[in-house]
């Protein structure tokens, strides 16, 4: 890098101001809910799956399409200046900077095509799902308000984990925006309308390629080898921070409108990559693993979190076994092992991705037995009641390791062993484990299911309970006033 240092950024702290502002909006809406009981639907891109799978028309739903339009003209804009994550993400850059840690961006060519699978995962696999099941689409209608607006929400704690995990601890491992070039499903499809922007971010006569864009971009973007080679910036991964325009010694970059990335002149510069082949197909089989081992676990890992912890254990596994493997070992430059064997923070790391390992593997036995006992149980579901046994005997044996091993007894196992113990004849415990279920979390459905274990059991008066609970939560729900109407009428 010539010429020195590269100055300060002026469009860091412009672009830290907006996003805190984001911020306080989120917060403004969330409170205006709490206060009202009622507010606009949430703004989350999430919020589409309702739109594609059931037909709600919501904000979130409008503002995702809103935010793809603009991208394919100004470029991928929204991901730098208001997206929340982003905004931990570069949080914690900072704060690393501040001891003198600077992430290094680590890149992997098989991994990088997560964002994408995520995407069609969420946006077209149901889609292809109802084609080949012949369901037709769903009506649409307008949910642009709502009463229940954390109801597609993690819980607090665990959205918390979540920003933990996908904006703080994942730059430390694997650079600057990890998650977005790792996992962020959204930022998958702003990237493909990126490609056909007209605006980006382009070069005068006046660049020196003094290199001062590069070392101050934090998306990890060559931008003064690409805009001496195209004229512009024409990576996906530019996130228009401006940062870049910012810091330039001589004013020679701007943005600008012209041709688009996809029509860009001269070869594109090929990636360099930190992995092997072989580490790829490895570290792709781990992520592989341990999404299958964390993506709702428990009822609690949402995807975005699963997708950050999966990527975050690829790369602890490798790391594990380049340290057995090679007498020397760094991470962002700090060394882990050495001539003298394992450093004080080498060891923190090894046992920390151990940790994570085992955890991964242990989710993934309990991952196993979980969908077994569902499966089965769906399956003694549709049999007749002569021929049950044997499926529910195996289901209520996966579903007693998942009870005994587990690290928690989940909402999902509770109601699995509910319904196994009925499909059994046992409504004594089904209703049991029902009412622990309902200690998590009230349903209209298994509130309505534990009135008639009650009434199999000839408790009237428990099973009137439960069915005046479901009028208390939906005053006209037309079943529960027939069954109550009918116990009266005894």
């Amino acid at each position: 890098m010539r010429g020195g240092p590269p100055r300060r950024s002026r469009s860091a702290v412009r672009r830290a101001l907006v996003l805190i502002l984001v911020h306080l909006a989120i917060a403004a809406h969330v409170a205006h809910w709490k206060w009202t009981g009622r507010t606009l639907s949430p703004l989350e891109p999430s919020e589409a799956m309702q739109t594609l799978e059931l037909g709600y028309v919501n904000a979130g739903f409008l503002v995702f399409v809103a935010l793809l339009l603009l991208t394919a003209v100004l470029g991928r804009f929204f991901c730098g200046w208001a997206c929340h994550v982003v905004a931990y993400q570069d949080l914690s850059a900072w704060l690393l900077g501040k001891i003198g840690v600077r992430p290094r961006a680590i890149r992997s060519r098989l991994l990088m095509l997560v964002p994408l699978g995520a995407a069609l995962y969420m946006f077209a696999w149901p889609q292809l799902t109802r084609l080949l099941e012949g369901r037709d689409l769903p009506a649409l209608a307008w949910h642009l308000t709502t009463d229940s607006f954390w109801a597609t929400f993690p819980s607090p704690a665990v959205a918390a984990l979540t920003f933990l995990v996908d904006g703080f601890l994942i730059v430390y491992l694997l650079g600057g925006k990890a998650f977005c070039t790792y996992g962020c499903p959204y930022g998958a499809l702003f990237a493909i309308g990126d490609r056909v922007a007209p605006v980006r971010i382009r070069v005068t006569d006046a660049c020196e390629q003094c290199g001062h864009c590069t070392a101050t971009c934090t998306s990890n973007v060559r931008v003064h080898a690409e805009v001496a080679r195209h004229g512009m910036v024409v990576d996906p991964g530019c996130m228009k921070c401006l940062d870049c325009v910012s810091v330039c010694p001589k004013d020679a970059l701007y943005v600008g409108a012209g041709r688009p990335s996809v029509a860009a002149k001269g070869k594109r510069a090929g990636r360099r990559y930190d992995l092997t082949w072989p580490e790829e197909l490895f570290a792709a089989a781990v992520f592989l693993g341990a999404l299958y081992a964390f993506r709702g676990l428990y009822g609690l890992v949402p995807f975005l979190l699963a997708l950050g912890l999966a990527v975050i254990a690829a790369f602890a596994a490798l790391l594990v076994v380049r340290g057995l493997r090679s007498p020397e070992l760094t991470l962002q430059s700090r060394p882990l092992k050495g001539a003298g064997g394992w450093t004080a923070r080498g060891r923190v790391v090894l046992a920390a991705a151990t940790a994570l390992l085992l955890l991964a593997a242990h989710s993934a036995w309990i991952q196993f037995h979980t969908r077994e006992a569902a499966r089965l149980t769906a399956d003694a579901r549709e049999r007749p009641a002569a021929e049950r046994g044997d499926r529910v005997d195996d289901a209520l044996d996966h579903l007693a390791a998942v009870e005994r091993f587990g690290l928690v007894t989940d909402e999902r196992t509770l109601n699995l062993l509910s319904g196994a113990h009925r499909l059994r004849g046992d409504h004594r415990t089904a209703a049991a484990y029902l009412r622990r279920s309902l200690a998590r979390s009230e349903t209209t459905e298994k509130l309505l299911a534990l009135s008639t274990l009650e009434m199999h059991l000839r408790r009237t008066d428990a099973a009137s309970a439960a069915l005046e609970r479901v009028l208390e939560l939906e005053p006209d729900h037309p079943e529960a006033l027939r069954r109550l109407a009918l116990l009266r009428g005894r």
